[in-house]
């Protein structure tokens, strides 16, 4: 079986590469010819753990290649996956452009049935939107050529995304023709053959599917975070309440951390254009319009806690930041709580040392030399009046406090991740805070 994959970002990268691991011939495309040149090489554009190894053995194996041209290998492919950006307009509602005009490519070269998968997570009614676009292209040409559009949203956690995708809980699959669901049930079934767990359904339910999940994920995240900061005003510890609320089978653990709020390229997006797309139909998102509030607020929790602290006084401070990526394993800093960190310290007339094991060369991309980048996280505490903790890395979890404690100026610790016990940090001298608490 041989597939396109359109777009080598997160999403397409990662699907490809994961595809040819089981045996499927795959062509990645896109139109950024040094990214392909680099791809090409072994050079992959992102950190994921594990995928680089991926790349390189199934290019190696001839199971996986790279183009910049879709015409050229769409005729050979029974199967296009559009998995390009769709990046939220000024309005907060998703730009489809890169998913239109991957539709349109189609159009004009098509020459036998293919099924166009749309992979990107986009809004309610694309499907039908690139349908129409594909047919326009072929009635402009005067040639009537059958062809399938389905849905299959994404639900990759960076960090994780090799083994999600090799080891689903579940692949939501959105058709309306038998020939479709026999060429994914066909592409899925290497993947789950003790357990399928493909969910088939109509396409209107799997692009909603998408959007529901990241903003519910979001929404638990808002929601622990509103707790939290009203735990630290009524004496409660939000650590105790997560416990107590997450041992309800109905409500379970996972996503009850409080933090900072989150960030990435998925929740911030997809809860926006949901609430756009609400919008647009004459509803409004009233619950999802407070968790992106509450997310805002949330990202400059630590800033507050640090002007309470220093009395409003934070001219010529030194700052610590241990984390810079929105989350551990991966180096994405799109909507990444250190951003808004980094330019209220800057603003405030701070000095700031930042560490982080594998966003380094983001950071510098995106705020050049705005800040100090230590060497590792030793370095970053040096002469500082404070640290701050903002993503949980591994390395983080058990370093040696009484280095650090040696190195700073002032033993002030904010945990924005609450992965410290409070009593062993003030039992090494530090003044410790974290959240909820």
């Amino acid at each position: 079986m041989k597939i396109a994959i359109v777009g080598t970002g997160y999403v397409g990268l990662v699907t490809g590469t994961c595809f040819a691991e089981i045996g499927v011939n795959v062509v990645c495309v896109d139109t950024n010819k040094e990214k392909i040149e680099a791809l090409k090489k072994g050079i992959i554009p992102i950190y994921e753990n594990g995928l680089e190894e991926m790349v390189i053995r199934n290019a190696k194996a001839g199971r996986l290649q790279f183009t910049t041209s879709l015409e050229e290998c769409l005729n050979e492919v029974e199967v296009v996956f559009s998995a390009v950006g769709t990046p939220p307009d000024e309005d907060g509602s998703a730009d489809l452009s890169y998913v239109l005009q991957v539709a349109r490519t189609i159009g004009r070269n098509l020459q036998k049935y293919v099924l166009v998968v749309t992979k990107s997570t986009v809004p309610v009614g694309t499907a039908n939107k690139v349908r129409a676009v594909i047919r326009e292209e072929l009635d402009h040409r005067g040639v009537d050529i059958s062809f399938d559009v389905a849905s299959n949203p994404e639900f990759l956690k960076e960090g994780n995304a090799i083994n999600d995708f090799m080891s689903p809980d579940r692949v939501v699959v959105g058709v309306d023709s038998e020939r479709a669901k026999k060429i994914m049930t066909k592409l899925y079934k290497p993947f789950l053959l003790n357990n399928f767990r493909v969910i088939f359904m109509d396409i209107p339910s799997a692009e909603m599917t998408k959007y529901a999940a990241n903003s519910m994920l979001a929404t638990r995240i808002s929601f622990m975070n509103d707790i939290a900061n009203l735990c630290e005003l009524v004496g409660a510890d939000v650590n105790m309440v997560r416990s107590g609320i997450g041992s309800d089978t109905r409500i379970g653990r996972k996503f009850l951390y409080p933090g900072v709020g989150y960030g990435g390229s998925c929740f911030p997006k997809d809860v926006k254009a949901l609430i756009k797309t609400a919008e647009m139909n004459g509803y409004e998102m009233r619950v999802l319009r407070a968790v992106e509030e509450v997310n805002e607020y949330q990202k400059g929790v630590l800033f507050d806690k640090l002007q309470t602290l220093f009395k409003g006084d934070l001219q010529g401070k030194t700052i610590a930041l241990w984390g810079l990526s929105f989350k551990p394993e991966t180096d994405d800093m799109r909507e990444a709580p250190s951003l808004v960190l980094m330019d209220k310290l800057l603003k405030a007339g701070c000095t700031v040392r930042v560490y982080d094991p594998v966003a380094m060369d983001e950071c510098r991309r995106r705020i050049g030399d705005a800040v100090f980048y230590a060497k590792d996280l030793y370095d970053a505490t040096l002469d500082a009046d404070a640290l701050l903790l903002l993503t949980e890395w591994k390395e983080f979890r058990l370093p040696s406090w009484a280095v650090i404690k040696k190195s700073m100026r002032n033993p002030l610790v904010l945990d924005g991740r609450n992965i410290y016990d409070s009593a062993e940090m003030e039992e090494q001298g530090f003044v410790y805070h974290c959240i909820g608490k």
